[in-house]
């Protein structure tokens, strides 16, 4: 499948095992099985509202709507990632926001984290929008190893609407 990021190239092959395409329709089975486990990774679960409308957001043609990549090692799907271009008070051009990121327990260590974060690189890339950031709980010292070596720690803390 193609949208506005990979017209040419829908997937990206990033080793001879690990390949990194734009989500599908016919992925739904898979991306909600990813989703739910990223979710309780995160100890939180979400109505089946949430999903169904969050699916169809990452399938959208609105630009400034949800984007999600997906990882397959061998033709099986492990991983995902979603992002989403916003525009920026300091900046002319519109930054990305990665918003998941989940591969699965059994292929981490193999660069699934590594490629998918590098397809939103790519995807930010090609939109235009030379800002990538993301979030992570600070106890989550597994993924923030990968973190510190492929983006850079940022001072801000965030907080939340009481």
């Amino acid at each position: 499948m193609c949208n506005q990021l990979f017209e040419c190239d829908p997937d990206m092959t990033v080793s001879p095992t690990v390949s990194i395409r734009p989500l599908a329709r016919s992925d739904r089975a898979e991306w909600d099985r990813l989703w739910t486990d990223y979710l309780a990774f995160y100890e939180t679960s979400r109505p089946q509202e949430i999903f169904d409308t969050y699916f169809e957001r990452l399938l959208g043609d609105d630009p400034h709507d949800f984007n999600g990549l997906i990882a397959e090692v061998d033709g099986r799907i492990v991983g995902l990632t979603h992002y989403l271009f916003h525009r920026h008070g300091w900046r002319v051009e519109n930054v990305c926001y990665l918003q998941d990121l989940y591969a699965d327990p059994d292929v981490r260590g193999m660069g699934i984290g590594r490629a998918l974060i590098e397809g939103v690189y790519a995807a930010a890339d090609a939109a235009g929008a030379p800002s990538v950031y993301w979030l992570t709980q600070e106890t989550n010292h597994e993924a923030r190893k990968l973190y510190d070596r492929i983006g850079t720690l940022s001072p801000f803390l965030k907080y939340d609407r009481k």
